[in-house]
C-alpha cells in the first residue's frame, strides 16, 4: 500500500505547474466509472471512488489548500441516493473553491444491459426484489438527471473498450501536452450497401460510384487491403478528388464536433459488397486522418476473414 501512495504524490507532483482543478465523475453504472477513475488516477490525479456528497465541498476545500495535491477525481454516482438532488446546489458550493468540471459517463442500453450480462453482477439498483437489469437502467437514469443537467462532459461509452476509454481520458485531461484539440476516437468502417446500411454510423460515404474491381477476375477474391487493388482504385481522378474533398471536409467538421463534446465518430463507408472500393478508401481516410493528429482506426464489416 505505501509504494501506491508514494507513486501517487510522484505523479502528483509532475503537473504542480499546471492549475489546480477538481473532476467529479458520475454517470450510469456500467459505463465505465472504475476504469476512467483508474485512467484519472494514473494521470497523477487524486482520487476517491464513491465519496459522501455533503463531504465533496470540504474535499474541495482540502484541495484547494493542499501543498500536495494539485489535482484530484472523485467519484458520485446512484449509490447517494435521495441526496442526488442536491447536487447542483453543491457543485455552484464548490465551484466557489476550486475550479471543478462533472464529466458524465453513459452508454446505450443494449451495451450496458450486455456489460452486467459478460461481468455477471448486480445492477446497484437491483434490490432484493430483483427487478431486471433494463428497469435498474432506466431507474438510474431518471435519478441521475439533475446530475446529467449540469455536466461539463457527456460521454457515450457504448463503443469504447477500456483502452480507448483510457486514451481518451489522457487525450482530454493531460496538462500541457497539446492534445487538447484532437480528445476525439474516430472509426473508419467499411461496408456493403446489399448487407445493409450499418446503424451506428454518424456520416456515411456512399463510393460505388468508383470503378469495382470486382469484375477484374484476379481482384475478385482480393480485398482492398491488397496493394495491387488499392493502386487499381486509387489511380483513378475521381478517387484523389473524392479523398482530397472528404478530407478537408472532415478537417472542417471535426473541431466543431470536439467543441460540442463528441467523444467518438463513426464513419461509414460503403460499396457493393465492402470488400474492395469501401475497404481502400476506408483506410486511406485513416491514414489521413491519423496525419492530421486525430486517433483514427479502420473496421471492415464485410470483407472476407
Amino acid at each position: 500500500m505505501a509504494p501506491a501512495k508514494r507513486l501517487r504524490r510522484k505523479a502528483v507532483a509532475k503537473t504542480a505547474a499546471a492549475p489546480r482543478e477538481l473532476v467529479i465523475l458520475t454517470g450510469l453504472s456500467g459505463a465505465g466509472k472504475a476504469s476512467a477513475l483508474k485512467a484519472f488516477e494514473d494521470l497523477g490525479f487524486y482520487s476517491v471512488d464513491n465519496l459522501p456528497l455533503e463531504l465533496v465541498p470540504r474535499f474541495a476545500d482540502l484541495v484547494a489548500k493542499s501543498a500536495e495535491i494539485t489535482h484530484a477525481a472523485l467519484v458520485v454516482d446512484v449509490r447517494e441516493g435521495i441526496s442526488l438532488k442536491g447536487f447542483p446546489a453543491i457543485l455552484s458550493k464548490v465551484r466557489k473553491v476550486l475550479p471543478t468540471r462533472v464529466v458524465f459517463l453513459e452508454a446505450q442500453e443494449d451495451a450496458l444491459v450486455r456489460r452486467f450480462s459478460e461481468t455477471r453482477r448486480p445492477h446497484p439498483l437491483g434490490g432484493p426484489k430483483g427487478e431486471t437489469v433494463i428497469a435498474s437502467i432506466r431507474d438510474e437514469r431518471k435519478r441521475l438527471d439533475p446530475v446529467r443537467n449540469v455536466a461539463d462532459i457527456l460521454l457515450d461509452t457504448t463503443r469504447f473498450n477500456v483502452h480507448e476509454l483510457r486514451a481518451h481520458i489522457n487525450a482530454q485531461f493531460t496538462h500541457g501536452d497539446g492534445k487538447s484539440d484532437r480528445n476525439l476516437t474516430i472509426a473508419v468502417n467499411s461496408f456493403g450497401f446489399k448487407n445493409g446500411v450499418p446503424t451506428d454510423a454518424d456520416l456515411v460515404f456512399d463510393v460505388r460510384f468508383l470503378p469495382n474491381p470486382h469484375f477484374i477476375p484476379e481482384f475478385r477474391k482480393l480485398t482492398g487491403k491488397h496493394p495491387k487493388v488499392a493502386k487499381y482504385v486509387r489511380q483513378f481522378p475521381q478517387t484523389q478528388e473524392f479523398l482530397d474533398k472528404v478530407t478537408e471536409m472532415l478537417t472542417f467538421l471535426l473541431p466543431h464536433y470536439i467543441h460540442e463534446g463528441k467523444s467518438y465518430l463513426t464513419i461509414g463507408i460503403g460499396c457493393t459488397g465492402g470488400q474492395h472500393r469501401s475497404v481502400m478508401i476506408a483506410e486511406e481516410l485513416k491514414k489521413r486522418l491519423g496525419a492530421a493528429g486525430y486517433r483514427a482506426k479502420a473496421g471492415h464489416r464485410d470483407m472476407p476473414r
